[in-house]
């Protein structure tokens, strides 16, 4: 007789999960037409069989007579086993038809077979122990649900007392299609796919396009706002014998005509975690020139520079690594390369573009609940001298000092929570540039200086870059040839009259009750210690002494530069704008005087950028999603010291960041 087992469970009620699929259980031989089904509901999964088979022989009658003739010697009778197949053949031995040799190797099969049968039946009984366990969980979890109190039901609902197999089946694919969709889309379901050193990338950019109209009123001082750094970067600026300014043939800056540009600013980097505290990061960006200041790229520039629809340019604007310690609590950073500007500032000192090369330390340390003081120092490599600098003077190439110029900088500040309104920051900071001031050469000849290609001992002491506002000196003490005509030119270069060592207040009180929205006042105050007029007076060279420029309206007065700047900004609304229809509106007056701070550093857009400068600024942003948002600036400023200039710009803006 066949007897056949035949149980599943579904997957969601199994105990383990590396058993969603129990095994079939087969006894015997069973037709094919018995056999299990697999389980349609879970395709992954397949039902296992497992069968059997003992043969059953029982004898109820005489065998027949045997022709063979009975052994001489009965054998011993055989112990009785429940084994009915062994049984079977004892008799047939004791009957005679069946040697005993035989018989035993028969035995020994059979009780093979039956053990095997025996070990099988055992494993099925096994599993259908397990089946009956999880049934009886299932059955009591649905006791258990079927006992809870269900919710009142309204008018439009219908109780449903049984769910069909069928239908839970569908739901229950159902519900895992939809969570196996999430979790691909998602990426948590296939964790591995992404590999790790890609997770260890933070990219971020930003992009900017800008409508800018620059509008000069009447009674400004036409080809009197000289632009000393086109002599600079290019070739020296020659006099005649004995002429001074201002009939001197210098370069200046348009300041009557109006002009309306549209600019382009992009930039895309990246921040990567390199384990173990250090993190590296680069960025490129967009820019018309190197100029340390601007990123912009004007739309339809000169030719090399976007003009005709050609390519722009692309530059490496960060590049550093950093490690960092502690929490957001207690905190310590050493980076080296070039990156972000470390200190609390305002464009007033450093521009909002600027980056700063070579190494600065940063910590903080929460000393209570509502105070956390703060201290940054570094330092800066501003220009290192060419290594063949001075090889190709017409003098035979002497070997000239070196005239690397550093900025050594420290801040040290607190954030401070006065209360649940109120919050304050500020920072006193100081800035000492070594080697940044021109230097005076020992006397020339005329004969060596009337040659544009010549290279005077101090020509590497001007800047490498500039914008306007600051004081200059000429560097080259050319002293007069007789033997020469007296219309031979002399050439000349022009560095900084002064040296520059700045001290900074900066400070921000920030009104929050309303938060999000936030009235926020910050101003900033900083001074040139290392200034000093009546030097400057008596700087340059024994026949070109005093300074070229700021002297007065016309640049043949007194000298009028100055030494002080302040800012102050007063802002309102959301500091981050991070939703449609957030904004924030701001009011700033700045007034810095021609020396105060390096030009070559500090904001780019107001007045033209640099120093010797007054006025206002009054603008506004509103967001158009949460990556997206519009602005408007509006500045106008007018010089301190010097020739007369005023200028108005209207900055119109879209920005989106990634």
């Amino acid at each position: 007789m066949a007897l056949i087992f035949a149980v599943a469970v579904p997957s969601a009620f199994a105990a383990d999960p590396a058993e969603d699929a129990l095994p079939s259980l087969v006894m015997a031989n069973a037709p094919a037409a018995h056999t299990s089904t697999p389980d349609l509901r879970s395709p992954d999964m397949a039902d296992a069989s497992a069968s059997s088979s003992v043969t059953e022989v029982a004898a109820n009658s005489t065998p027949p007579p045997s022709p063979v003739d009975s052994p001489s010697t009965p054998p011993s009778p055989a112990a009785t086993s429940t084994n009915v197949t062994i049984n079977l053949i004892h008799l047939m031995v004791k009957r005679g038809l069946l040697q005993q040799s035989d018989a035993d190797d028969l035995v020994k099969q059979a009780q093979q077979e039956a053990d095997a049968a025996q070990a099988q039946a055992a494993a099925a009984q096994a599993a259908a122990d397990k089946v009956n366990l999880v049934a009886d969980q299932a059955q009591k979890a649905v006791a258990q649900a079927a006992a809870a109190t269900p919710p009142a039901a309204s008018d439009d609902d219908m109780r449903v007392t049984y769910v069909p197999d069928v239908v839970k089946n569908q739901i229950r694919d159902e519900v895992k299609q939809d969570v196996l969709a999430q979790a691909h889309e998602e990426n948590w379901a296939t964790p591995n796919a992404v590999p790790d050193w890609v997770k260890r990338f933070r990219v971020s950019g930003d992009i900017r396009a800008r409508t800018e109209e620059d509008m000069f009123p009447s009674g400004n001082a036409t080809g009197q706002i000289l632009n000393f750094n086109a002599v600079n970067s290019g070739g020296p600026i020659g006099f005649a014998n004995g002429v001074t300014l201002p009939g001197s043939p210098f370069p200046a800056y348009n300041v009557d005509q109006d002009r309306l540009r549209f600019r382009l600013r992009a930039r895309i980097g990246a921040e990567i975690d390199l384990t173990q505290n250090f993190t590296a990061g680069l960025r490129v960006g967009s820019g018309s020139d190197n100029s340390p200041v601007s990123e912009n790229q004007t739309l339809g520039g000169t030719s090399g520079q976007g003009g005709n629809f050609s390519k722009y340019a692309v530059w490496i604007d960060r590049a550093f690594i950093r490690y960092e310690l502690g929490d957001a609590d207690r905190h310590f950073s050493a980076t080296v390369g070039r990156f972000d500007n470390p200190f609390m500032s305002t464009s007033m000192i450093w521009s909002d573009d600027l980056a700063f090369d070579g190494i600065v330390l940063k910590g903080k340390y929460k000393v209570s609940d509502s105070v956390t003081p703060f201290l940054t120092g570094g330092a800066f490599p501003v220009f290192n001298t060419d290594l063949n600098f001075g090889t190709n003077s017409t003098t035979g190439g002497a070997a000239y000092r070196s005239y690397d110029k550093y900025l050594y900088a420290g801040q040290a500040g607190t954030s401070w929570k006065i209360n649940k309104d109120f919050d304050f920051k500020g920072a006193v900071a100081f800035y000492d540039f070594e080697n940044i001031e021109g230097q005076v050469s020992d006397p020339i000849s005329q004969d060596d200086a009337q040659f544009p290609s010549y290279v005077g001992p101090t020509d590497a002491s001007r800047p490498a870059f500039a914008q306007k506002g600051n004081t200059y000196i000429f560097l080259r003490d050319v002293r007069p040839d007789a033997a020469l005509p007296v219309n031979t030119p002399t050439y000349q270069y022009l560095g900084l009259a002064s040296p520059f060592r700045e001290v900074a207040v900066t400070a921000q009180l920030d009104f929050n009750r309303f938060d999000p929205c936030h009235v926020w006042l910050v101003g900033e105050f900083v001074k040139n210690v290392a200034f000093s007029k009546s030097a400057i007076e008596n700087n340059g060279p024994a026949n070109l002494r005093g300074p070229v420029n700021n002297n007065g309206s016309d640049n043949l007065g007194a000298f009028n530069g100055g030494d002080t700047g302040y800012n102050i900004r007063l802002n309102a609304g959301k500091v981050s704008l991070e939703e449609l229809g957030d904004w924030n509106v701001g009011l700033t007056y700045r007034y810095l005087e021609s020396d105060a701070v390096v030009d070559g550093f500090n904001d780019s857009d107001f007045g033209g950028g640099g120093t010797n400068l007054k006025g206002y600024i009054i603008g506004g942003n509103v967001a158009l999603s949460h990556n997206v948002w519009t602005g408007f600036r509006w500045m106008s400023a007018e010089s301190i010291a010097g020739p007369p200039l005023k200028e108005d710009l209207f900055q119109f803006d879209l920005n989106a960041k990634f």
